[in-house]
């Protein structure tokens, strides 16, 4: 794993219209400013972008995206491409992927919506009694106890690996489909479709499309990649109801750590995620010239 010999004053995570505008406005502070993210998110996918300001004509979302890119880019945002993994906070903020980790000051979070959860009965009703989406904060309530991962690709595997100096035993479960990383003997894999979740009050065993039965004491969802309410949870910050808690400066409950754009719910339009962003950065700047 390489890691950048530099400390950086922000760091985020996503580059959609919120991660962009959080860097513009951190570099003209005179911020150092790296940008982490798995890919393009979902304005490169729209079609035409005709609502937004001071456009002339419709414009496809991939070509709004790349202007902000080339934008950022010539003002000194660094960007690296990578899955994000994991992000803690000690004296400093730590983030990972795979290839690399990195440190920052300040983290803003604009990782884009937040996933949809498997649709496996018995997933919603468990959740909190055994059922969790954070290997590192529910990790210790079950030493010593078997534990399974619904995933099959990188964020999947490394909750697992979390998981594994503490569990009895980890099951990593792809809910009918081929994993996408390499997963060590060390973790029992289960392949088939998992048909669902049951127990008496609390997680007690999955169930699997054959009727094969699983006996387990926890459940950790680590489905694609890790949202930005999975990271904020890694980092130690409050969520509800999968959303991130922020304050009007939009920053958590950690501080340092702040979060813009679709991932805080409400009106997923690139207006709204441009604005979101300017005022995260603002936050970050203000915190860190405090």
């Amino acid at each position: 794993m390489t890691m950048p010999s530099k400390l950086y004053d922000v760091l985020i995570v996503g580059k959609g219209p919120a991660g962009i505008s959080a860097a513009l406005y951190a570099l003209r502070a005179n911020l150092s400013v790296a940008i982490v993210a798995k890919d393009s998110g979902a304005l490169s996918r729209a079609h035409l972008i005709s609502n937004y300001y001071g456009l002339e004509a419709p414009i496809p979302g991939a070509d709004l995206e790349k202007r902000g890119e080339t934008q950022a880019k010539a003002l000194g945002a660094e960007f690296f491409d990578g899955e994000v993994l994991d992000l803690m906070f000690s004296d400093v903020f730590e983030l990972k992927t795979k290839d690399a980790a990195f440190k920052a000051k300040t983290v803003i979070v604009a990782a884009g919506a937040v996933r949809s959860k498997a649709p496996v009965p018995g997933l919603d009703a468990y959740e909190g009694k055994g059922v969790s989406y954070c290997a590192v904060c529910d990790g210790f309530f079950y030493r010593k106890k078997p534990v399974a991962v619904l995933g099959n690709g990188a964020f999947a595997l490394a909750e697992a690996k979390e998981l594994l100096p503490l569990a009895s035993s980890v099951t990593i479960c792809t809910l009918g489909k081929d994993p996408l990383v390499e997963i060590s003997s060390e973790f029992s894999v289960e392949k088939e479709a998992l048909e669902s979740v049951e127990g008496n009050g609390k997680v007690e065993r999955l169930k699997f499309a054959s009727g094969k039965t699983v006996a387990v004491d926890g459940i950790f969802v680590a489905l694609g990649s890790a949202s930005a309410a999975d990271l904020a949870r890694k980092a130690g910050a409050a969520v509800e109801k999968n959303k991130l808690v922020v304050d009007e400066k939009l920053m958590t409950t950690v501080p340092g750590l702040f979060a813009a754009g679709d991932c805080l719910g409400g009106i997923l339009q690139v207006a709204v995620a441009v604005g979101e962003g300017a005022r995260a950065a603002l936050g970050s700047i203000e915190f860190i010239r405090k």
